[in-house]
């Protein structure tokens, strides 16, 4: 009688173990491999780290995952991965516009290198900024206090994971994000061309870079990993170099104002134009299309657009549509420890330093530098007709993205 107990004991033990391990490695996005080639997390120096080094105390279930992907990892070790291949810059640039050339603001011509920044330190001081203010119990803004188990999974869709080198990019629109999912998408062969991954990021259509499917997000993970989602998050968070790239605050809202409002986009006038020209400019009957819209010189302006972001109505409706949220939002910088903060004003060092510290540097490059015309030099001009009392609101609005990552406070807007 007590054998039989004890088989079936066995039985289930081992049932259990394996519906642990399909868990675990089933991925239908290519994630069953698990590369760390790159972690490089706080507070060791960058380099590579060896598995099944020691994770710190973690919780049971959470020790218990870490175990099983750092077995993951001594097995992967000896497969023979593809000869790495230095990829030519050889593809033509994308077809644009001239009016969409002017208003993105792309700039494909060959800069000489600036001089370089001592990137170490760099990195230091941004990484510093961060903490010092995230640990400011009297700096205080929405969401701060939170834990990350707190953060809601629909939160979380910024965050794209690629399992083969172990690396998380928070992606904020209007800051090269477009190129930086085309080099995710390399990494992580998560997209095909005839059968095979794409090599080089330019020659991904821009149409695929934003299709939703494409990348494997945080989010994506409770349907993948149900109750272990979350476990699964917190070690990857500690095992993967976790990056972001920022930029200028107010810059980035006059960028995203010409990139949406100044060219016809059919989606946006729909959801976001056609309300801003009744609520702020008077408007009825207008008309359906965006083309008809720019035909009778209809467009919003910047004060209707700063009007709206101001507007308490706004986000009881929706939360703010991702290309002006508050990076703070999107990323979660107090909730996680970032490894790597690159700024758009540095792309071009930040981008190759970066590509360097993840050991990708000779399997791609950056893509040529995306300038984006929309200069902090013009914030004079156009905030000129926005009122002093809408500025200082809107700082307000914008105030932990200009603390946290280093931004003065635009004086020159928030005086008469």
């Amino acid at each position: 009688m007590t054998k039989a107990r004890l088989l079936r004991l066995s039985v289930v033990l081992v049932s259990i173990f394996m519906i642990l391990l399909i868990i675990v490695y089933w991925d239908n996005v290519g994630t069953a491999h698990f590369y760390l080639h790159t972690s490089f997390s706080r507070p060791r120096s960058p380099g590579a780290i060896a598995a099944g080094e020691d994770w710190e105390a973690l919780p049971d279930v959470d020790e218990f995952l870490a175990k099983l992907l750092s077995s993951s990892l001594k097995q992967n070790s000896s497969i023979p991965r593809r000869t790495e291949q230095l990829l030519v810059q050889g593809s033509n640039k994308p077809v644009l516009s001239n009016l969409e050339e002017n208003v993105r603001g792309y700039d494909w011509s060959t800069h000489k290198d600036r001089n370089s920044l001592d990137q170490e330190k760099l990195q230091v001081e941004r990484q510093r900024t961060l903490r010092e203010f995230c640990a400011n119990s009297s700096f205080t803004f929405p969401t701060k206090e939170r834990s990350f188990d707190d953060i809601p999974n629909y939160e979380l869709n910024h965050l794209i994971v690629d399992d083969r080198h172990g690396v998380i990019y928070c992606y904020v629109p209007k800051v090269a994000c477009t190129n930086w999912k085309r080099v995710m998408i390399v990494l992580s062969e998560s997209l095909l061309d005839q059968g095979l991954p794409y090599r080089n990021p330019l020659d991904i259509p821009r149409e695929h870079v934003h299709n939703t499917s494409t990348h494997l997000t945080f989010n994506k993970f409770w349907r993948r990993y149900g109750k272990f989602s979350r476990h699964l998050m917190k070690i990857k968070l500690k095992k993967y170099t976790k990056f972001l790239f920022v930029r200028d605050p107010f810059v980035r809202l006059i960028s995203a104002f010409r990139s949406k409002f100044e060219l016809e986009n059919e989606d946006f006038y729909r959801r976001f134009a056609i309300p801003m020209l009744k609520l702020y400019s008077n408007h009825t009957n207008l008309p359906t299309s965006v083309s008809e819209a720019f035909g009778a010189g209809l467009k919003v302006s910047f004060s209707d657009f700063i009007q709206y972001l101001l507007d308490p109505r706004t986000e009881k409706m929706a939360p703010f549509n991702e290309h002006w949220r508050q990076v703070y939002r999107l990323c979660h910088p107090c909730q996680i420890d970032y490894d790597f903060i690159g700024k758009l004003e540095t792309l071009d060092e930040d981008a190759a330093y970066l590509l360097q510290l993840l050991k990708v540097d000779r399997l791609l490059r950056f893509p040529p530098s995306y300038r984006n015309r929309t200069a902090s030099s013009w914030e004079d001009n156009w905030f000129a007709k926005i009122p002093l009392a809408w500025r200082q609101q809107l700082y307000k609005l914008y105030e932990a993205d200009f603390v946290l990552f280093g931004y003065p406070k635009p004086e020159n807007l928030l005086k008469d």
